[in-house]
């Protein structure tokens, strides 16, 4: 039997259904398992807690399948598992008028490693763990089989791959080869995304009823949107009547992107301004110029993918809620996210507070900002609760 010994003691997560072992929890480890193979773990008196898939590069050694002995690891369990997740998504389909939804949200759906978004007829995968990657034809296969699709998809392009051992990957894994941008369906309005090569899997439908918050808070305000990829924020500040916006973001090509969609959803581009460049670059040269406006979006990439990097992440969150702060007019708005998930929503709060402080301002919380319904968190799994954000009113 291929199995995982834990150290005494170490079996206590797993009894709460974490599904993570890491390194620092095995004792020993008998058998010669490959990379993405499935083992049994097994506490230290010898009681069985569960089947995993094994990384022997990571420090997460193994992600639990299952916590159930009579249940095999086998394609009958990833049918089933998928075809659960994506049962409890059809109601939001219809609850948002959308075709656009995430539909695994890897260990929040007990499918440890693998992302699966949907964007009107194309499927995009990310195998981020040794086990996803090991099943990934079965997966792939019976994605083919339970949902309508022109193409599946990989963008298996990030760094957690690499602490799995894996080189990324990207590319067509069946059907069609997608078009150089998707047009998708959220409610009322509408949005190009680049499956290919854009950020994550295109888009950040994670934001998508913070993106209606947005809507509702926009009304004749001057705005200034931070990291503003391809416009999501801004199509929905200008529907909910925004006076004009300004977009700061690196890439040109994500810029141009935001005002094909200003445009396709009707609106006027005359009210937009599009600034490539360093967001904290360009904020300080607003600050040092006097520039002022009514609501701010911040919404950066992740400061944080590692616990070595966590007090670098905070400084850089400080720092720029900081210039935000001291951009707003009194009684401005501030939207403010976090989605390092190393970054808990205590630490958060307590970093746009500090900012609020070392910029001698007044704030408010008027609401938290979470992600998207169909990005759950399993209870077991706080982890899972990446994304993060205050809704503030600054005096």
């Amino acid at each position: 039997m291929i199995s995982v010994v834990l150290k005494p003691q170490r079996e206590k997560s797993l009894l709460r259904r974490h599904p993570w072992v890491f390194s620092g929890a095995i004792a020993k480890i008998h058998g010669s398992p490959q990379p993405g193979e499935t083992v049994d773990i097994v506490a230290s008196d010898g009681k069985w807690c569960g089947s995993g898939a094994f990384s022997p590069h990571s420090q997460i050694t193994v992600r639990i399948w299952t916590f159930d002995r009579d249940e095999e690891v086998s394609p009958s369990l990833f049918r089933s598992r998928l075809q659960r997740a994506v049962k409890s998504r059809l109601h939001l389909l219809e609850k948002y008028a959308t075709n656009a939804c995430r539909l695994v949200n890897s260990e929040s759906d007990f499918l440890p490693g693998l992302i699966v978004d949907q964007y009107s007829d194309f499927l995009v995968c990310q195998f981020l763990s040794a086990g996803a990657e090991y099943w990934k034809q079965t997966i792939v296969g019976q994605l083919s089989a339970l949902i309508p699709n022109k193409g599946i998809y990989e963008r298996s392009d990030v760094n957690a791959r690499e602490k799995e051992g894996l080189p990324e990957h990207t590319g067509l894994l069946c059907g069609q080869e997608p078009p150089e941008l998707v047009e998708i369906r959220e409610g009322l309005n509408r949005f190009l995304v680049d499956i290919r090569y854009g950020h994550k899997t295109g888009f950040y439908l994670d934001q998508r009823d913070n993106r209606t918050i947005v809507t509702e808070y926009a009304g004749n305000s001057e705005i200034l949107n931070c990291f503003s990829y391809t416009g999501g924020f801004a199509v929905a500040a200008l529907k909910g009547g925004s006076a004009g916006i300004t977009n700061i973001d690196s890439s040109a090509d994500a810029l141009k992107i935001g005002l094909q969609n200003i445009i396709l959803n009707g609106l006027d581009d005359a009210k937009v301004i599009n600034m490539e460049g360093d967001v904290f670059t360009v904020m300080r040269q607003y600050r040092d110029s006097n520039r002022r406006f009514d609501s701010i979006i911040l919404d950066p990439p992740k400061f944080a993918a590692s616990r070595g990097q966590l007090m670098r992440a905070c400084r850089g969150y400080k720092d720029i809620n900081l210039l935000a702060i001291k951009l707003l007019r009194p009684g401005g708005i501030l939207f403010t996210f976090s989605c390092s998930g190393l970054v808990d929503k205590d630490l958060f709060q307590k970093i746009v507070a500090d900012a609020a402080l070392d910029a001698g301002r007044e704030s408010q919380i008027i609401r938290w900002l979470h992600q998207a319904t169909d990005h759950p968190t399993s209870l077991n799994f706080p982890e899972g609760s990446y994304l993060k954000g205050l809704l503030c009113r600054v005096w």
